[in-house]
């Protein structure tokens, strides 16, 4: 994960698309690339999609070909104007924003790297701070993410290895009937993983 303030503009390529990238903004790197890989494989044509924290929106414009419908959030204001600068239906807001709606698939880059209380809470440092173990703001997600799902949805998300990747999987093991680990990936000091959760447990229940 890169922790670098960024001062200008850049430009993203990535997969046939071309993206702005404004200051301020998390600037995607191996955990979005290796997410926005795994989403192609296993979004449908009929998949209404929602990323969370899309930042300057590239998984989202990755997908937006491939899906029925996609629409993005994020916490981040500056990340929110990016993602709209770059073609993408964003909303500002923390996790799902009030959403009244359910998805098919959600998509989430969470930050997961694990922090101290002394560091300093600007909006970049949000893209990847994660709490004191890494789990804060996966385990707010996973608590919340059934409320947004069909009964046909699958939640896909990036962990790191210094967030608990046990412990992270145990959880959604408790939440869905099918678990998977659809990619992984060593990067400097942290192995990534991208985790598929699938059929929900009380929305099949219900069925």
């Amino acid at each position: 994960m890169v922790l670098n303030n960024l001062s200008t503009s850049k430009e993203i390529r990535y997969r046939g698309e071309q993206l702005k990238l404004l200051s301020d903004v998390y600037e995607p790197c191996d955990d979005t690339f290796l997410l926005a890989d795994a989403a192609l494989d296993v979004v449908h044509p009929t998949d209404s999609v929602l990323e969370i924290g899309t930042g300057c929106g590239l998984i989202t414009k990755v997908v937006a070909g491939s899906a029925l419908s996609v629409i993005a959030t994020d916490i981040n204001p500056q990340a929110v104007k990016n993602a709209t600068l770059n073609g993408v239906e964003a909303i500002q807001g923390d996790l799902f924003c009030d959403l009244n709606r359910r998805f098919d698939l959600i998509i989430f880059n969470p930050p997961y790297l694990p922090t101290d209380t002394n560091v300093p809470c600007d909006w970049l440092t949000q893209a990847w701070d994660g709490g004191v173990e890494g789990q804060e703001v996966i385990m707010r997600f996973l608590t919340q993410v059934e409320r947004y799902l069909t009964n046909r949805g699958r939640v896909l998300m990036t962990i790191s290895s210094l967030t608990g990747y046990r412990e992270v999987t145990e959880r959604m093991k408790a939440q869905f009937e099918i678990v998977r680990t659809l990619a992984e990936r060593k990067v400097f000091f942290e192995t990534l993983y991208v985790i598929l959760g699938a059929k929900p447990r009380t929305l099949s229940a219900q069925e």
